[in-house]
This record gives C-alpha cells, structure tokens and sequence, in this order.
C-alpha cells in the first residue's frame, strides 16, 4: 500500500516545491489541504519541483473533513508537540495505508486535531535553539525513516542505469 504524505494548509510554495520533488522520487503520494497559501500553478512550484513535477502523484481538498472522509488508514502527526520520536513506530507493514501529516510553517496542524491523535504524534528530535526543523526536511526525514523500515520497496539502491549508472565512480 502506499506511503502518503499530507500537508495541511501548506503556505510556502517553495516548501511544496521541495517536497513534490521528494514525493516524486519516492512513489509517495501527497495530499494538499487547502486553503493553500499560494496558487497550484506550475510557475510558482516549479523552479523547486524542478521537472520533476509531472512524475508528482498529488490530490488537493477543500478542508481536512473533505480528506479524512475520503481517506482510511494510519494517521501519524509530525509536531513539535509530539512525544514519540520516528524509531518508536514501526512501519514495516507494507500492506498498511500510511498517512504522514505535517501542518502549515507557521501554526502547525491545529491542536483540536492532535488531541484526538495524542498516540499518533510524533516528534523530531531538535534542542532548544529551534522551535522546529523546515518543513520540506521533515517530510524527507519522515519519508526515508517509513521506506527505510520498509526497505525501500520499488526504490534504486544504486544510481540507475537510465541516469549515469551504477558503475560511474569506477569509470
């Protein structure tokens, strides 16, 4: 089943950029909430997105209620507030439809939504002279800590063949 990430009221284009890159060159699937704080259009996404950005699987709701209806599965909540840090999930089961959630940069997601899911919260792991990582980073470090446990399913552990190959430092 598949890995997805959701981003709920994301208002950094650049951010978005960044992470359909990753979702792209991942197979994950991202979910975009809206209000966005930006336009979904090409020329705001793109120069982030690279060209990568018709390889990005991508679906845009009207509100969370609007998402949540049309999606089951596990919900983990990327926040500050969290308690658990990534190694104590497992998500090793490939069969399971797993749902990343990261808030807006500047509020987070909404705490009357992380109280209903205080188990499913997690936490990265920072000192006290941030009060959060990026969030283009987070859902990196989110995306390859799943995969990892999962190792890698339908990813290239070396530079594929149809780029400059595996072999290329050799050369």
């Amino acid at each position: 089943m598949p890995i997805n990430v959701v981003l709920y009221q994301p208002e950094i284009p650049q951010n978005t950029g960044n992470i359909m890159r990753t979702c792209a060159g991942t197979n994950v699937i991202l979910h975009l909430i809206k209000p966005l704080g930006f336009k979904l259009d090409p020329k705001y996404i793109k120069r982030t997105a690279v060209n990568y950005l018709e390889h990005v699987n991508f679906h845009v709701y009207e509100d969370y209620l609007d998402f949540t209806n049309k999606h089951k599965g596990r919900y983990i909540f990327l926040t500050r507030y969290g308690k658990k840090t990534p190694k104590e999930f497992d998500f090793s089961n490939r069969e399971e439809d797993i749902y990343l959630i990261f808030g807006r940069e500047s509020t987070g997601i909404p705490k009357s939504i992380l109280k209903e899911h205080l188990d499913d919260c997690v936490r990265l792991p920072t000192n006290d002279s941030i009060r959060s990582l990026n969030l283009s980073n987070c859902v990196a470090v989110m995306i390859f800590e799943v995969l990892g446990q999962q190792d890698y399913p339908e990813l290239s552990k070396v530079e594929p063949e149809t780029l400059k190959g595996e072999d290329w430092l050799l050369q």
